[in-house]
């Protein structure tokens, strides 16, 4: 097991002083937001140019979408809990209880959303955020019909599914380096 300070096990973790000045500047303010360093940022930055790959698609998720920020958290902690993704579930699960003034949800959502304390729509959108990160194969038309019955858009279809499959890519990093959640995102939210 890890110990507290750990950022992630299976890699060497990069100084922040010794990455390029872009990524320092990032760091710096996510670090100045969230009054710590996500352990995300210095485990991505193992790799500068995929750093810069993911936090721009990983921005443009969360900044240029149909959907509310809490709809986006709750698909992260569907996701990551169907991929056993321990960072991905403490750190979003603390964004989703944030962004939903919702204490307990995180954790109905990551063990199984659909016995969460959640509305048939958003049980929908899971439905098929689950179904894309298990079975994409079996994706049809019948699913995005669904989510239009709830009253989402084609592009907030598009919207869900790009978040899923994102944080399927993510859970999978995560999980090859052991990224470590910061001790501080397990009491963010209560």
């Amino acid at each position: 097991m890890a110990d507290a300070d750990t950022v992630m096990g299976r890699f060497d973790t990069p100084e922040i002083d010794d990455l390029p000045e872009d990524l320092q500047d990032r760091i710096e303010e996510e670090t100045d937001r969230a009054g710590f360093t996500p352990n995300i940022f210095p485990a991505m930055a193992y790799r500068p140019s995929h750093f810069r790959a993911f936090f721009a698609y990983h921005d443009a998720l969360v900044e240029e979408t149909e959907l509310e920020r809490e709809e986006v958290e709750m698909i992260i902690v569907a996701v990551s809990g169907v991929n056993d993704c321990l960072y991905c579930i403490v750190a979003h699960g603390a964004l989703l209880r944030i962004y939903a003034d919702a204490p307990k949800l995180a954790e109905q959502v990551a063990a199984n959303h659909r016995t969460a304390d959640i509305n048939e729509t958003h049980k929908a959108m899971l439905d098929f955020a689950v179904k894309l990160t298990e079975s994409p194969a079996r994706i049809e038309d019948e699913d995005l019909e669904r989510l239009a019955e709830h009253g989402y858009s084609r592009r907030a279809i598009w919207d869900i599914g790009s978040v899923a499959a994102f944080f399927n890519l993510s859970n999978r990093l995560a999980q090859l380096a052991d990224i470590r959640p910061n001790d501080e995102f397990y009491n963010l939210g209560r």
